[in-house]
């Protein structure tokens, strides 16, 4: 597996495959072709569905045109390339209009891209082991912790860059905790964070409780709602589940930054495990690659700060995954507004529920983290792409714009 830097990436909404993706895409084709004269690029399938609302076509402008030179964005809905859903093709012309470079490139989920003699991207491999199970049991038998195994992995130097995101987290925390309006779109969405937040604050103990996890995870997915900066935890479309929770945590029980940063590491892991092994693209697997897998680090980091052992930590994150199984990705008008915003908040109380459940257990269970990863990969491949990002199904079939 690679490092986690792979995995945590501090970037602006409000799509980590659909809008970081493509930016990063442009970004490298514009700076092996700056004596281009025109630009082409042609969106397929997913990529193409809901490109518009995920502002696709605005990412790749913005970095395009600087350049000062024509750009033409060709979308195919309906064109799906064999690789990923989330394919695009750039294409550098001269000034004769033909092509003189072209590269075709996926965004595979979390900001990350793969393509032709690249495939699982020319990072190395920093971590040995890629099961949970392997790792797991390497725990057991060294004494280790998970976070101590990232560590072992990446280096004592990892812990500035966890400080980075955990920085990150916090402040799309707290900047969208105060703000209010609507978001943008034809959805005419109200923000919620603010108000569940100063509604928490009217209750006591466990609804208390409930309710700011609520509004921190609402507060995150909001600011990607609304392009603002955030940290993918996998991806854009889930990343206010994990700080939702490690900032309630924080807050309320004060953990030091020490160990939110092993949280971090342990949550990091379990993403890790299942990028590699199936996918964390809504494209791809449905939003059970997304909000499931947040739900499944949340719960693993939850278990770690409350001293869970490494079964009972592999256990919370299975629980936080499995009752996810076969969520499909149905953005209404292609926006990263609903069901999105809403799924993280209540992933966020599933994360800290599942910590409790497994807390209760020695660890011991029958289906293992790795079996369920196994699971969904093939749950989500077997979903029919219109429950895959293209806003051709579920709840985004046949809705009106307001």
């Amino acid at each position: 597996m690679k490092s986690i830097r792979e995995l945590y990436r501090i970037g602006t909404g409000p799509s980590s495959s659909h809008t970081m993706g493509p930016r990063k895409a442009a970004e490298i084709f514009l700076s092996e072709n700056r004596g281009a004269k025109g630009f082409e690029v042609t969106l397929y399938g997913s990529l193409a569905a809901t490109g518009q609302g995920h502002m696709t076509d605005v990412a790749i402008l913005d970095v395009l045109e600087k350049l000062d030179v024509p750009v033409n964005i060709i979308w195919k809905p309906e064109e799906f390339l064999p690789y990923h859903p989330n394919g695009m093709k750039f294409v550098a012309l001269n000034s004769a209009g033909f092509p003189e470079a072209e590269w075709t490139v996926f965004s595979v989920g979390g900001g990350a891209l793969e393509y032709e003699g690249m495939r699982h991207s020319d990072n190395a491999e920093i971590y040995q082991m890629d099961t949970m199970t392997e790792i797991k049991e390497y725990c057991e038998r060294t004494g280790r912790s998970y976070w101590e195994y990232v560590e072992q992995c990446e280096g004592t130097e990892i812990y500035s860059f966890l400080a980075e995101v955990w920085e990150a987290m916090k402040n799309a925390v707290e900047r969208g905790i105060q703000k209010e309006g609507r978001l943008p779109g034809p959805l005419n969405l109200r923000r919620k964070a603010l108000n569940y937040y100063v509604k928490a604050g009217g209750y006591r103990d466990n609804l208390k409780s409930r309710g700011l996890v609520f509004a921190y995870a609402l507060a995150v997915s909001e600011e990607n709602a609304s392009g603002g900066v955030i940290v993918t935890a996998p991806t854009c479309g889930s990343s206010g589940v994990l700080p939702g929770v490690l900032y309630h945590l924080w807050k309320s029980r004060n953990f030091t930054d020490e160990q939110i940063y092993h949280a971090l590491a342990t949550a990091a892991l379990i993403g890790n495990v299942v990028k590699h092994n199936a996918s964390i693209s809504g494209a791809d697997v449905g939003c059970q690659g997304e909000v499931g897998v947040a739900c499944a680090m949340a719960a693993g980091a939850a278990s770690q700060l409350f001293g869970g052992s490494p079964a009972q930590i592999e256990y919370a994150a299975e629980m936080g995954l499995e009752h996810h199984l076969g969520m499909t990705c149905d953005p209404v008008c292609g926006l990263v507004q609903i069901p999105c915003i809403e799924r993280n908040a209540y992933a966020a109380a599933r994360a800290l529920d599942a910590n409790i459940y497994a807390s209760f257990t020695d660890g011991t269970h029958r289906v293992s983290f790795d079996k369920l990863v196994k699971v969904m990969k093939e749950t989500g491949h077997d979903l029919p792409s219109l429950y895959k990002e293209t806003s051709t199904g579920g709840l985004a079939k046949d809705y009106q714009q307001m």
